[in-house]
């Protein structure tokens, strides 16, 4: 392996010679069940070896290094088959062999799926954005991986989406196909894949090829090992000093990003794709504003999204100026970045105009819930980068109250909360992405700190979920970030209500877009009691219990600051949004209601603390950013997180305690 530019290549013949002699075994091995016997005469296997030894069988059929095919795989799936669903773009199985036409099934834009109203602005309010872009009547090859693999292997689609062993081999036989196609040696050593590794990605830009590469290759340094969603132990040995010979990728004929003008770290790949600000009669404009961010608006938050649509599409929508903009979108398959409006701006995504103003929106490429929702590593890991970079250059703090999921942001008032996103859903994996964040959600205090950080163990924490494809009919079991909450502490009681979710009454569903009545991984909430198993905390103005075993916990015991009425208040209102007060409004500026969500914050019930904010409200009715006026108010506000989304509460009305008895 290289091991530096100047080390001498060390020997392979005696790797060589093993992997000859183990070609036969393996190669058979490849034609058995994943979790069946061992061959005859063979030492009997542990069935939980199962996975690790068809990658080792695929290898050796193929001719790929078993580092090169585990690595790419991890930043596939991270080795998982989750039961051989699909993920968010119609990858299968721990080598995401894309089939997407069942994920690209007609949809509404993400924007365009109900009644809100993604600008979110009193002052100028939108209706709901429509954009005349066709549809393409086919889909990218990166995304119909699957049927190549079925003819280079000779083996059934179906067979390449449901067993694991087979999932293995089809990616196995795209490497060496790839290596063959580029003119790489028939070689054992990983730094003689890199350029194929490149090709796997499906980029069709040198940079996003090169980046996805990279990134594999980290893994191959570092290493890897963990037990898959199906019990499999999987070991990636580390090699520290591999260098991976790049100069082979010149030959792949991939075009060159424009990455002129983006914001991205220097890790990621970044292209830059304007989305465009045009007049469109009627004194409205699209699809975002120009600002002078964080001198005024602050930015406060990052708000992760899902675009319900394909990468092609996405692109479409957001360069149509009739429809709203955000500042970055993510790739499923290869973690590629397009960036379309500078951070300094305010882009129209969160549907409520505060936080549209305090934040930076990523769109991620993929469907909430249909067929199924998992997200690949190569998205998780370079979103995660970005947010990195962001968080650093303005001063964000890396939590779950500032790194919003488009479903914890607030509706701007009562009228518009049932109209809220729900996305990125139940499955997105927000505790292996904060992992990555290098903020991993970990116990902060003893048992008695006050307040607990939801955190399901991922991949065995399965709720059910209806309407993933049809209304009422139940998802595919599935690892969750998501707890349910109860009224009592008992498996069978009723599920806590959300007034302003169902304001003519109604109860809580188990429906994947209903987020009423429970909480996700990583935020936090006061403790309101504990019965045997189970944990109570203070939610939307109630006391809602959820399971929390002492054996296999859901949440984790922390401490912090808390929120609650000062004394001689029995409630006071909670808000969807920080705005001044009316004195602060100039002359020639429309004076913002602060209207209250039908919820209250009630004495004896206390709410963990996201940080103070100033009241704020950034006008700009028009093209013309000449005319555009940042109103600051004296009111404080602070942001807590009050139910499944957060919320604000006047400073002025409450108290900061700690949350320690």
């Amino acid at each position: 392996m290289r091991r530096s530019p100047t080390a001498p290549r060390p020997a392979t013949a005696s790797r060589r010679a093993h992997r000859t002699a183990a070609v036969t075994v393996a190669s058979a091995a490849l034609l058995l069940p994943l979790l069946g016997a061992a061959p005859s005469g063979g030492p009997a296997r542990d069935p939980a070896d199962g996975l690790q030894d068809a990658f080792a069988a695929a290898a050796a059929r193929y001719g790929v290094p078993p580092g090169v095919l585990l690595g790419v795989s991890y930043l596939q799936s991270r080795w998982d088959a989750h039961g051989g669903a699909p993920s968010v773009t119609g990858g299968y199985g721990p080598m995401h062999l894309t089939d997407a036409r069942a994920a690209l099934a007609g949809s509404p834009p993400h924007h365009s799926a109900g009644t809100e109203d993604p600008r979110g602005d009193d002052s100028r309010p939108m209706a709901p954005p429509t954009a005349d872009v066709p549809r393409r009547a086919g889909v990218p090859d990166r995304l119909e991986t699957l049927a190549r693999a079925a003819a280079l292997t000779g083996l059934p689609a179906a067979e390449l989406r449901s067993d694991v062993a087979a999932n293995v081999a089809g990616g196995a036989a795209l490497l060496a196909a790839a290596q063959r196609d580029l003119g790489g040696p028939p070689s054992d050593d990983p730094a003689d894949w890199y350029a194929a590794v490149a090709r796997f990605s499906g980029a069709d830009d040198r940079a996003t090829a090169a980046g996805y590469a990279d990134e594999v290759f980290r893994v191959l340094r570092t290493g890897q090992r963990r037990t898959t969603d199906a019990g499999q132990r999987v070991t990636l040995t580390p090699d520290p000093g591999l260098r991976p010979d790049t100069a082979r990728l010149a030959r792949a004929g991939l075009r060159t990003a424009d990455a002129a003008g983006t914001e991205c770290p220097a890790t990621v790949s970044c292209e830059w794709i304007p989305a465009p600000r045009k007049e469109l009669g009627g004194g409205k404009h699209g699809n975002h504003d120009v600002a002078d961010r964080p001198a005024a608006p602050r930015i406060e938050y990052i708000v992760v999204h899902d675009t319900e649509e394909t990468w092609d599409r996405t692109l479409q929508l957001v360069q149509d100026p009739a429809y709203v903009a955000w500042h970055y979108t993510l790739r499923s398959t290869d973690g590629h970045i397009a960036q379309h409006v500078k951070t300094k701006d305010v882009g129209w995504h969160a549907g409520n105009w505060y936080v549209n103003s305090t934040s930076i929106g990523l769109e991620h490429e993929g469907f909430l819930a249909r067929p199924d929702a998992w997200y690949t590593e190569a998205m998780y890991r370079s979103s995660a980068r970005l947010v990195r970079y962001l968080a650093a250059r303005y001063d964000i703090p890396l939590d779950r109250r500032h790194v919003l999921g488009h479903d914890t942001v607030p509706g701007a008032a009562a009228s518009t909360i049932p109209a809220m996103h729900t996305d990125p859903g139940p499955y997105w994996d927000w505790q292996h992405y904060f992992a990555l964040l290098g903020e991993p959600f970990e116990a902060t205090a003893g048992a008695e700190g006050g307040l607990v950080t939801i955190a399901p163990a991922y991949a065995e924490h399965r709720p059910p979920f209806t309407g993933c494809t049809t209304a009422g009919t139940p998802c595919a079991a599935h690892g969750s970030s998501a707890v349910r909450l109860h009224t009592r502490p008992a498996a069978d009681a009723p599920l806590v209500q959300d007034i302003g979710l169902r304001p003519g009454g109604g109860r809580s569903t188990v429906d994947v877009h209903d987020i009423g009545s429970r909480v996700s991984a990583g935020q936090q909430y006061a403790v309101a009691g504990r019965a045997g198993d189970w944990t109570a905390i203070w939610y939307l103005g109630q006391k809602a219990w959820f399971q929390d075993p002492k054996g296999r916990p859901t949440a984790l015991p922390a401490s912090g600051p808390v929120v609650a009425p000062r004394p001689g208040l029995t409630q006071v209102p909670v808000y969807g949004r920080a705005y001044p007060e009316r004195g602060a409004y100039p002359a020639g500026v429309p004076v913002q209601p602060v209207s209250p969500l039908p919820y209250r914050l009630l004495a004896g019930q206390r709410y963990a603390v996201g940080g103070q904010v100033p009241g704020e409200y950034f006008y700009a009715p028009t093209l013309d950013p000449a005319r555009h006026r940042v109103v600051t108010g004296k009111d404080k506000y602070y942001e807590i997180q009050f139910g499944h989304r957060v919320a604000f509460v006047r400073a002025a009305d409450v108290q900061v305690l700690p949350s320690a008895p």
